[in-house]
């Protein structure tokens, strides 16, 4: 006679050896994507959109290239309000999101399986409550990003945000930037870290910045940081992405300290690419 111990034995055993063979079957479909180049007008189409493509070492475009592949194939577009999903549209975006995972271990995104597009700005619906008394607020958006929901974009400030790559304004790199700080279920402006020893120094940094540029808001002083970035700890995080990329000089000249964690958190060193 079979015990219902050797039964639930048994079936985790296969669950386990599945699940395990799924991950196997990813890492090497994600490895032969990532060794496949792009295609030359798929290039074409990145060039022309993401002009911080261009600034990118040629081992970096590479790379770059592998990682859009991957990411093409395990992320599910969706267009809203009569938007069509046309290449242009998906390469416009994975490209940005990617160069967030140039040189570091990448997980694409785990909790991410859809992107929703709408032509233009949209308006959200959100619903807050001060004890019994419930409020409907309605928002116009370019962006947002859930932990472990879509990503949602205005294409037009998709593709106005990527053409000045110098502004520091990009809603993708911000709402991937969202993602990325969203990986260990919490949203405040501390990702994963690369070890326990990164962790002091990204709160020292972080928190004196953070402050500074809620008293820059305050008393309306210049910030090479969008004030938007004042919000809340995981704004800051997502505005300070922005800025690393399209603005990586001023901020090493006005922020060392900040432009020095984020060096060490994406391994790349933008101040430093042709302008």
């Amino acid at each position: 006679m079979i015990t219902p111990l050797i039964v639930i034995t048994v079936i985790l055993t296969a669950g386990v050896g599945l699940f395990l063979l799924r991950i196997g079957r990813r890492g090497v479909r994600r490895r032969r994507l990532m060794a496949q180049p792009l295609a030359a007008e798929h290039v074409a189409v990145i060039k022309q959109n993401v002009p911080l493509y261009n600034r990118l070492p040629e081992p970096l475009k590479a790379q770059l290239h592998g990682l859009v592949n991957v990411f093409l194939d395990e992320k599910h577009f969706e267009g809203c309000r009569g938007l069509e999903i046309t290449d242009e549209v998906r390469l416009t975006i994975a490209a940005q999101a990617c160069i967030l995972l140039l040189n570091r271990p990448a997980d694409f995104f785990p909790g991410l399986s859809t992107i929703l597009v709408y032509p233009e700005a949209y308006v959200a619906r959100e619903t807050t409550f001060d004890g019994i008394v419930e409020t409907e607020v309605r928002d116009s958006r370019l962006g947002e990003s859930w932990e472990r929901g879509p990503v949602v974009l205005a294409w037009n400030s998709v593709v106005g945000g990527a053409k000045n790559e110098q502004d520091g304004l990009n809603v993708v790199l911000h709402e991937f930037a969202h993602q990325l700080d969203q990986q260990d279920s919490a949203s405040d402006g501390a990702p994963i870290l690369g070890s326990a020893e990164d962790y002091p120094r990204w709160a020292e940094v972080f928190t004196a910045e953070y402050e500074a540029l809620r008293k820059a808001r305050r008393f309306r002083r210049r910030s090479v940081l969008d004030k938007y970035g004042a919000t809340d700890p995981a704004e800051f995080f997502a505005v300070a992405t922005e800025t690393f990329f399209e603005k990586p000089r001023q901020l090493l000249k006005n922020h060392p300290d900040l432009y020095g964690v984020l060096k060490n958190y994406y391994k790349l060193d933008p101040a430093q690419w042709p302008r």
